[in-house]
């Protein structure tokens, strides 16, 4: 069964309609059209429910079965200290300078 998830490849914000159009085969850009007519239009209320579905639909290639609020970036998974194949860059000492003379104003 295929799942609705955020698009992997076709993102331009968050991939929210890009998965929708992934989900039901259609071109991504009329998806795109369809939805800044019903923004124009005022139409329900499509950039609340995009931000709600942004929320909730889950990300492409993940196996979690429920949804993950948040992200990884409160998890012990963030990337933080996983990239070992940076070199790390020493900091240069800061010269000194001269102090400015603030004693007009």
């Amino acid at each position: 069964m295929k799942k609705l998830t955020k698009s992997a490849t076709d993102r331009q914000v968050s991939g929210v309609l890009g998965g929708i159009s992934e989900y039901f085969g259609i071109d991504s850009t009329i998806v795109r059209v369809v939805f800044l007519i019903s923004v124009f239009a005022g139409v329900g209320s499509p950039v609340l429910l995009y931000i709600l579905m942004a929320v909730l639909m889950p990300e492409p290639g993940r196996n979690d079965s429920g949804q993950s609020f948040g992200g990884t970036y409160g998890s012990s998974s963030s990337r933080r200290g996983t990239d070992t194949s940076r070199s790390v860059k020493e900091a240069k000492p800061v010269e000194k300078q001269e102090e400015d003379d603030w004693s007009d104003f």
